[in-house]
């Protein structure tokens, strides 16, 4: 059976000749994680730092993706089982994306310049406002 001991704390082993051998044990070795050697950055090349730091940027991007598609699976599944849909829960926005609005306004001059009346004003409508007309003279 095997002992449980605290991160850092040394301990001794009998190696294959009979010596005994004192290592550290690590976090990751008392979870049983897999490590990898953290790299000497101070003396690595600037060149090779940065190729490092693109295959970390990398790696934390996949690992952001995974995580996503992972959580979107166990949401899904918990909506499974209690019968429900994203859209049941939420709300979809379904046929009102992408809907046109009919225009307001128009140009008595030029008939195909029109405004919704929606975001800013086009540069026709303010240039006759500001010669004294009034907006509700371009209405349709």
């Amino acid at each position: 059976m095997a002992r449980r001991i605290a991160p850092g704390k040394r301990v001794s082993k009998k190696s294959v000749t009979g010596k005994r051998l004192a290592h550290k044990v690590s976090i990751s070795q008392k979870l049983g994680k897999a490590t990898m050697a953290a790299p000497n950055v101070d003396k690595i090349s600037l060149k090779e730092l940065l190729e490092l730091e693109a295959k970390v940027k990398k790696a934390i991007s996949g690992a952001r993706e995974r995580e996503k598609v992972e959580m979107k699976q166990k949401v899904e599944s918990l909506l499974a089982g209690a019968g429900l849909s994203l859209n049941e829960l939420y709300g979809g926005r379904g046929a009102a994306k992408g809907k046109t609005v009919a225009p307001k306004y128009m140009n008595p001059e030029n008939r195909s310049e029109t405004w919704t009346g929606r975001g800013r004003k086009p540069r026709w409508l303010v240039a006759k406002l500001g010669k004294g007309a009034k907006i509700e003279d371009f209405a349709l």
